[in-house]
């Protein structure tokens, strides 16, 4: 069997790979673009950086051209001095001695080899901070195994150290250095405690889920919700939803949008009387001043959205048909909840007692919109503030 012939590609491909997958599409669609059955090729570019694409390469402007070469080459070549030589390149003799010196000498020197010889010589990545500073790889080492995102990782840090420039770091640097095991800063382990755990880095992109087609009667549009409750002016007005597993499993979550503070239920069954029962009887946990309104979408398990209403004096707002975006603190909610709850695991033997756990793990981390403080702490704020 003959085999097949290894593809190289350029630069210009590898640019357009990188854009494409830069704007979400799979390894799998890229290879297609490029007549390629299979992505192990493709795979093999975005793997070298982790999915991050490479910063673009240029030219120190101090640096010798590819046309000075080419002069110093013709000057050679014609006999001339290196002195006369540098006064034409308008560069001190001393330039032009090291780089014919340092390309084989006077009888070998080649503009374009030597040319190439220096791009290559010029790989010289920054020092990593993270590499550079133990204590500060420490930190960010532990706060994810606390399962923080980045982000939160170098928002507290900025919070806990605002005078001390060795302990500040961007989240990018973080990210870098979990994907780009080159750096050595941190363990490629630590990958696994990410919300999204992967080898290779993604293009940040969402989907929709389906559209629950139940009809909702009397439903009251989320137009007609007041303006406090848009601008999460005042605490009290939460966003719920279904995060739904096998075996028709599913958890109750719930949202306040002000503070962002998460509170997981459990149902037993999807059917609206059994949502509803389970709702009221949580309800009825929290101080009346802080939960005066529920955002939910169009799932047919909130039909009851009326006896649910006159039970606890909570006015419930339906999204418009199709638009689960529009209770955004939820969905992302629920996209975090999926580290601790995957797609194809069955829900219904997880006790209360563990989603109280994964609640209070999500409300005790630092949020970027809270100015990094915990959800926690802003909730508990509210609460004292009702006492």
């Amino acid at each position: 069997m003959q085999k097949r012939k290894r593809r190289h590609y350029t630069q210009a491909e590898k640019s357009l790979m990188w854009d494409r997958w830069q704007n979400g599409e799979s390894m799998n669609e890229i290879g297609r673009s490029f007549g390629i059955q299979g992505h192990s090729s493709i795979q093999n570019i975005f793997s070298e950086t982790g999915g991050i694409r490479p910063a673009t390469r240029r030219r120190s402007s101090r640096s010798l051209s590819l046309s000075e070469r080419e002069e110093i080459s013709r000057g050679v070549v014609a006999g001339r001095s290196l002195r006369a030589i540098a006064r034409d390149l308008d560069r001190a003799p001393s330039t032009v001695s090291r780089e014919i010196r340092r390309n084989r000498g006077r009888r070998s020197y080649r503009a374009h080899k030597a040319d190439t010889a220096a791009w290559e010589r010029a790989k010289r990545p920054k020092p990593c901070k993270l590499a550079q500073n133990g204590a500060l790889a420490r930190i960010v080492a532990n706060k994810l195994l606390l399962e923080w995102a980045p982000e939160q990782i170098a928002g507290w840090v900025k919070r806990a150290y605002p005078d001390d420039e060795a302990f500040q770091v961007s989240h990018e640097t973080i990210y870098k250095s979990l994907y780009i095991q080159t750096r050595g800063a941190l363990k490629k382990g630590l990958l696994a405690y990410l919300r999204r755990p992967r080898s290779v880095r993604r293009s940040r992109h969402h989907t929709q889920k389906g559209p629950e087609h139940g009809q909702i009667v009397d439903a009251v549009p989320i137009r007609e919700r007041p303006a406090e409750v848009e601008d999460r002016a005042v605490p009290g007005h939460w966003e719920g939803d279904l995060l739904c597993g096998t075996k028709d499993s599913q958890i109750i979550t719930l949202v306040e949008r002000q503070t962002r503070y998460v509170m997981l239920v459990r149902a037993s069954r999807k059917d609206t009387a059994t949502v509803v029962k389970a709702l009221t009887r949580h309800a009825q946990k929290l101080p009346r001043e802080l939960y005066k309104s529920l955002t939910w979408d169009r799932g047919s398990e909130m039909a009851g959205h009326k006896t649910f209403s006159m039970a606890t004096d909570i006015k419930v707002y339906f999204c418009d048909p199709q638009q689960p975006w529009q209770r955004g603190s939820n969905e992302n909610t629920n996209a975090l909840l999926r580290q601790y709850f995957p797609k194809g695991m069955d829900l219904s033997n997880v006790h209360q007692n563990r989603l109280n756990a994964v609640a209070k793990r999500l409300n005790e981390r630092p949020r970027k919109t809270l100015g990094y403080y915990s959800p926690a702490e802003k909730f508990y704020e509210c609460v004292a503030s009702t006492d």
